[in-house]
C-alpha cells in the first residue's frame, strides 16, 4: 500500500493529499466537489501543510494508485475536473483514450483533434496537463517514438510506459 499524508492545500485547492509512490512523492488536490482536480509529482523538498480527514475522493484516489502501481486492473474510478483552455480539455480526452501499454505522437493527436498542424500545440496542452497518470500524458512521444519532456522526468515517464507494457 502506497503511504499517504493529507495536507490542507489553498482556498482554490479544498483539499489535499501527499501520496508516496513507488516512482516518488505526488501531490493531489480535490474541488469542493470531491473531484481530482491536479496530481502532480513533486521535488525532494515538500512543503506540507495542515492534515485534513480523509474522504471518499481520497480513498478512491488511493485505491487507484495502488492499483495501477501493481499493475492490478483499475476497478474504481476517480472523478477528474480539470482546469484548463477548451483545447487543452480536449487534448487530455484524446490523450486518456491511448490505452495502457500503447503511445501516440504529438502529431497523431493533432490529427485525430482535426488539426494536422498543430502538433507543437497539442505539446504544450500535454505538458499543462494538471492530472498525472490518470491523465496519461506521459504515453505521447516524439513523432520518432522517443521520449519527450514530461513534469515527473523521463526516467519517470520511461518507469511509467515500462510499468504499463508489463501490466
Amino acid at each position: 500500500m502506497l503511504a499517504a499524508e493529507r495536507v490542507a492545500l489553498s482556498s482554490n485547492r479544498v483539499m489535499g493529499l501527499f501520496v508516496d509512490t513507488p516512482l516518488g512523492m505526488m501531490r493531489a488536490a480535490f474541488d469542493d466537489f470531491g473531484r481530482l482536480t491536479e496530481l502532480e509529482w513533486l521535488g525532494d523538498s515538500l512543503n506540507r501543510g495542515e492534515l485534513n480527514e480523509t474522504t471518499d475522493a481520497t480513498a478512491c484516489l488511493q485505491a487507484v494508485l495502488d492499483a495501477y502501481f501493481a499493475s492490478r486492473p483499475i476497478g474504481r474510478q476517480v472523478e477528474l475536473a480539470p482546469r484548463g483552455t477548451p483545447f487543452q480539455k480536449s487534448v487530455w480526452e484524446a490523450v486518456s483514450a491511448i490505452p495502457p501499454g500503447a503511445t501516440a505522437t504529438y502529431g497523431e493527436i493533432a490529427v485525430q483533434l482535426r488539426s494536422p498542424k498543430a502538433a507543437r500545440a497539442v505539446g504544450l496542452a500535454n505538458a499543462r496537463n494538471p492530472i498525472a497518470i490518470l491523465i496519461p500524458c506521459h504515453r505521447l512521444v516524439g513523432r520518432d517514438g522517443g521520449l519527450r519532456g514530461y513534469a515527473g522526468g523521463l526516467n519517470r515517464k520511461q518507469s511509467l510506459l515500462d510499468l504499463e507494457a508489463r501490466g
